[in-house]
């Protein structure tokens, strides 16, 4: 058995039925021959894009794969190996080599030297005899531990090597581990004495799977909560405990609880201070539960710390708060509930009339309010993209249900959304997928619509079109008053019907949800559909003290 052909037979006692790539890679043709169905992209970053979202909407269980060429394919694939690093993502990178006698010869490009810094495991295929093991060591890497990606380069005069025994293979096992128990008391012995205490949620509950287990401590102790960007539907957003999502916008909620927190319990979260999230408020005690170590003190002092996966850590310090009094608890019950629920009808109300402006061109918050009256959230997976579609939805938008939203905002890669959407729809699709973005994203991506059109992959794409990176406005004034250097333009409605899929322009408030719905029809009847927006030049987002 070639490399290439023992490479696919290994994908496959992995578990792994897509494989997401960009030509040439021997990979590819060996994968289609064991059945695993290729999904041939338009460019690198967004095959990573799709990996990444497959890998999340499975909770880790199972992973993205995604295979290049040597070169300029490799050279391209950075950027998305980087935004999977960034958001801990468990992604098998199958990168093509230079043949072995130039793989170090400048100026030619490794994968193993340039991706060391953004994968949990690097290796490079030097002889066919080694493969399984350095096939075990990337999947043990994906599949233990904090999810990141492993690289496995493989030079192109390998591929069509012998492999002696490749049914040795044994496919790498995915263990747990939890935290010590007398830290576990500890920490129980802490919440059970705070007043107002924060639960502060992250991807970790998603990887656990601990929906439940964390649930079951909010409401047994009346504790609100709040989720980082890419915790986001670990609890629903409509619960009466829920304050929202701690993004850069976030509801007046979420502030107003976090600055009056006397112990904020950090979980499944690695607590790294971003300008895309929530700043935890100085001197706040913090419980930090983390599966990575690397994660403690790394930029904020903790209180405690419980290391271990995030289910096995909510169920350690349920069984140890089980039975303990709590007069805080018994105060809280009821009352905080009413207090989050007098926030957010506050909150609300004060962005009501933006939600229901007529205005043109079209206010963007109407559009949110459009989104959520069009799509069931119980039966769709949203994402945004980055910049102001992230800030604007991230607010109003209630996920109810876990993995019904793609957060993130560690690195924000322009663009990055539409790939996600892809992805989601391979995992899920029986979903309605849905890509927020705007006129500066689709710039970067918006070639591979097409690639949801070819690829079957019916998703709802959401573009807000303000003919400007209004974003950058306010810190560009210079370059935009002397050269326009905001100023973007485009018809991405005839764009997306030019490469086969459903398009339409709105530009009256009042055809916002009529053009949803018939967009969610076509995408029922298994067409890609792209309702383009046109919006004023708003930057102004739901950040406390701030309008």
């Amino acid at each position: 058995m070639r490399v290439a052909d023992a490479v696919a037979e290994i994908l496959k006692r992995e578990g792994v039925d897509t494989l997401f790539a960009y030509p040439v890679n021997p990979i590819i043709e060996s994968a289609a021959k064991a059945d695993i169905r290729t999904v041939i992209v338009r460019q690198e970053r967004i095959g990573l894009h799709m990996a990444d979202a497959y890998a999340r909407v499975h909770s880790g269980r199972r992973v993205g794969v995604f295979a290049m060429q040597h070169g300029p394919g490799a050279e391209n694939a950075f950027g998305g190996v980087a935004q999977c690093y960034s958001e801990s993502v468990p992604v098998l990178v199958l990168p093509a080599g230079h043949p072995r006698r130039q793989m170090f010869s400048d100026p030619q490009y490794s994968s193993f030297l340039n991706l060391d810094r953004v994968t949990k495991q690097n290796d490079v295929l030097l002889s066919a005899g080694d493969l399984g093991e350095v096939m075990r060591r990337a999947f043990a890497a994906l599949r233990n531990g904090r999810p990141r990606p492993a690289s496995v380069e493989i030079p192109v005069d390998l591929f069509g090597e012998e492999v002696s025994e490749p049914l040795a293979y044994q496919p790498a096992l995915r263990t747990r581990y939890g935290p010590d128990p007398d830290d576990v008391a500890t920490v129980a012995a802490a919440i059970a004495a705070a007043e107002r205490p924060v639960l502060y949620v992250g991807q970790g509950v998603h990887y656990a799977g601990a929906w439940a287990e964390l649930r079951q401590l909010a409401e047994a102790w009346s504790i609100p909560v709040t989720t980082s960007i890419e915790g986001k539907s670990a609890f629903p957003d409509t619960h009466p405990l829920a304050l929202g999502t701690a993004g850069r916008s976030m509801p007046t909620a979420v502030r107003s609880f976090l600055d009056r927190a006397d112990l904020i319990i950090g979980m499944g979260v690695s607590f790294t201070r971003t300008g895309f999230g929530a700043a935890m408020p100085k001197g706040a005690k913090l419980v930090h539960c983390t599966v990575d170590p690397a994660d403690l003190q790394k930029d904020l002092p903790t209180e405690h710390a419980l290391i271990g996966d995030a289910q096995l850590t909510l169920r350690a310090l349920l069984g140890e708060l089980d039975g303990r009094p709590s007069a805080g608890a018994d105060a809280r019950r009821g009352v905080v509930e009413a207090e989050i629920a007098a926030l957010h009808a506050e909150f609300e109300a004060t962005w009501a009339p933006r939600l229901a402006a007529s205005s043109s061109p079209i206010d963007p918050y109407r559009v949110m309010a459009e989104l959520r009256a069009a799509i069931d959230p119980d039966a769709a997976i949203v994402t945004h993209d980055a910049g102001s579609p992230r800030d604007q939805l991230l607010p109003f938008w209630k996920a109810t249900t876990p993995l019904s939203y793609l957060g993130w905002g560690k690195t924000t890669q322009l663009g990055y959304g539409l790939g996600l959407a892809m992805g989601a729809k391979l995992a899920r699709p029986e979903k309605l997928c849905v890509n927020v973005w705007g006129d500066a994203a689709i710039g970067f991506t918006g070639m591979d619509f097409e690639t949801a059109v070819r690829e079957r992959l019916p998703i709802l794409s959401v573009l807000l079109n303000n003919f400007s990176m209004a974003i950058e406005l306010p810190i560009m004034q210079v370059a935009q008053e002397k050269y326009g250097s905001c100023d973007i333009s485009g018809n991405y409605a005839d764009f997306a019907r030019a490469l086969g899929g459903h398009g339409e322009r709105v530009t009256d408030a009042a055809q916002i949800g009529p053009a949803l719905q018939r967009a969610i029809r076509q995408t029922q009847e298994g067409n890609p559909a792209l309702v383009e927006i046109i919006t004023a030049k708003d930057h102004s987002y739901a950040i406390p003290g701030r309008s």
